[in-house]
């Protein structure tokens, strides 16, 4: 992590709904959040971290609440956006953050992990969005944020399930951005590349390799010589969320140190 000063947002009196924020983008989206003034609801399936991350949420003085569930589940979505509603209003600020990921090659792919990948990157993701439009646009505002990878935009190795759903993501945002702009909403993809989260530190261990070694050889490949941090992603996630990108929709921000470059 480099030394950096955040930039400065104004998110008071703003209610954002973060799915996959117990951990990594989310969790740090959901601190910048809570420090810029919002009411926070964060969603996943880890009651512990949550209950952690909720400590340090409340601590900016603004509200901050949990709402466990599966996010393939298309009726839990739909609660879920029905209570973020009831607790801190109709959310203005919906991000995405939820998903897996399996290092395999088509051949070794198994349908499980097929559908387990398609299930939580793509379907909940929709989910979460068809719900959340339906009630954001009564309203006539609000961003949708959809956390999607610059292996979305081109291929990887051994990651065949994951750029598949990652280019679904892509497809589905652009999609979502121009059928319901007229509705005064904005959808943006955010494409990172390997970010220092437990999910990337779970892949070097599953591969036998330390933390250090795996955070060098990604590293290595990006033309500004790192890895990207949480709280680099959570820092586009503001700014994306913010009036300062008012004009910017449908489109991907790619945030990868240059990779795809």
């Amino acid at each position: 992590m480099t030394n950096f000063k955040r930039p400065v947002f104004d998110f008071s009196d703003k209610s954002v709904l973060i799915t996959g924020g117990t951990s990594g983008m989310g969790a740090a989206s959901a601190l910048a959040f809570a420090e810029s003034g919002a009411d926070v609801v964060i969603a996943g399936r880890n009651q512990a971290r949550a209950d952690a991350l909720l400590d340090h949420l409340s601590a900016f003085g603004h509200q901050a609440h949990f709402i466990a569930g599966d996010i393939t589940q298309a009726k839990y979505c739909q609660k879920l956006i029905d209570d973020t509603s009831e607790r801190i209003g109709v959310p203005d600020i919906v991000v995405n953050c939820a998903g897996i990921i399996y290092h395999a090659t088509a051949d070794c792919t198994t349908d499980e992990q097929w559908l387990d990948t398609f299930n939580v990157n793509v379907h909940g993701m929709f989910y979460v969005c068809r719900a959340a439009i339906q009630k954001m646009r009564s309203r006539g505002d609000g961003v949708i944020i959809n956390i999607a990878s610059d292996a979305g935009l081109t291929g990887s190795h051994h990651l065949v399930a994951y750029c598949a759903s990652k280019g679904a993501v892509l497809q589905m945002t652009r999609a979502m951005a121009k059928d319901h702009a007229g509705d005064g909403l904005r959808v943006v993809a955010i494409c990172p590349g390997d970010v220092d989260t437990e999910m990337l530190r779970g892949e070097f261990r599953d591969r036998g390799i330390s933390a250090e070694q795996g955070l060098a050889e990604s590293a290595a490949g990006v033309p500004l010589n790192r890895v990207c941090s949480a709280e680099e992603i959570a820092d586009m996630v503001l700014f994306a969320a913010s009036d300062s990108a008012r004009f910017i929709t449908g489109f991907p921000l790619v945030v990868d140190g240059g990779s795809r470059a």
